[in-house]
């Protein structure tokens, strides 16, 4: 039987060139106003999935 995407984990994760997957930061959504603008600003921008939750990831995009 063929697998289906998670659908939750397609609108959170893009495949780069490279085969890597792109992902947004956490702890960008409560608290803040005690958090440093310079640190918003880091967390505002995209970074990779690490290679230990790389085969997570790949199982829930059905890209095995």
């Amino acid at each position: 039987m063929k697998q289906k995407t998670h659908r939750g984990a397609a609108k959170r994760f893009k495949l780069t060139g490279s085969g890597r997957y792109k992902r947004k930061r956490a702890y960008l959504r409560h608290g803040m106003r005690k958090r440093n603008q310079d640190v918003k600003r880091h967390l505002r921008q995209k970074t990779l999935v690490s290679k230990a939750d790389k085969n997570s990831v790949d199982l829930m995009l059905a890209n095995h």
